[in-house]
């Protein structure tokens, strides 16, 4: 159980929730509130989907290429450290896509599920071996999923009590977890590289 909660929080994080929430509203200030729900849903089942597949089959992509878990594991850190910065100063982003193209593109990817949470998840599927563990941190990652899915869900509300400073300090508390994430799948790389 102790393990099913810390990868739940460990995947939610890394979807970056808040910048993504921040995004969502923006994205969708003319919607409906029907419009934003049913958004929502498509958002998530799209992350879960995406997640899923990387999750499961992302070590064999690794193997067809060549490609270390350990060289992946330091890869996708420096990602996320990269993403962890730029969520401190975050820019406004432009956006010029039709409705029925923002679910998928750009929010559920790479909004969502960025360059840093894709490497996250295949170096995290390396780590989990068996088939119990590997069922209990698919279902870890859609319990991340589901917790997107509330929050998207709650957007308007959100956006009315916590406000853009509400949001934006959130933001840097995600950056701060992201930041340590990073340096933990670095500094594990690394060592691994040299004393294998």
């Amino acid at each position: 159980m102790t393990d099913f909660v810390s990868n739940a929080l460990k995947f939610f994080f890394l979807l970056t929730p808040f910048f993504g929430l921040s995004m969502f509203i923006t994205m969708t200030s003319d919607y409906s509130p029907h419009g934003r729900r049913v958004l929502a849903l498509r958002v998530s089942v799209a992350a879960a989907v995406i997640g899923l597949v990387l999750f499961f089959f992302g070590h064999r992509i690794l193997s067809m290429f060549g490609i270390t878990v350990d060289a992946f594991r330091v890869g996708t850190g420096i990602l996320l450290m990269m993403t962890s910065i730029s969520l401190m100063n975050p820019k406004p982003m432009q956006h010029k896509a039709l409705r029925s193209d923002i679910a998928i593109i750009p929010l559920a990817m790479p909004i969502f599920i960025g360059p840093a949470t894709l490497g996250s998840l295949v170096v995290l599927s390396a780590d989990v071996t068996g088939f119990g563990p590997r069922v209990r941190a698919a279902f870890a990652w859609l319990a991340a999923i589901a917790g997107i899915w509330v929050m998207l869900q709650c957007a308007a509300w959100m956006e009315h009590r916590l406000g853009r400073r509400g949001l934006g300090i959130l933001m840097r508390l995600t950056a701060l977890i992201l930041a340590a994430l990073s340096a933990q799948m670095i500094l594990s790389g690394t060592k691994n590289f040299l004393f294998s």
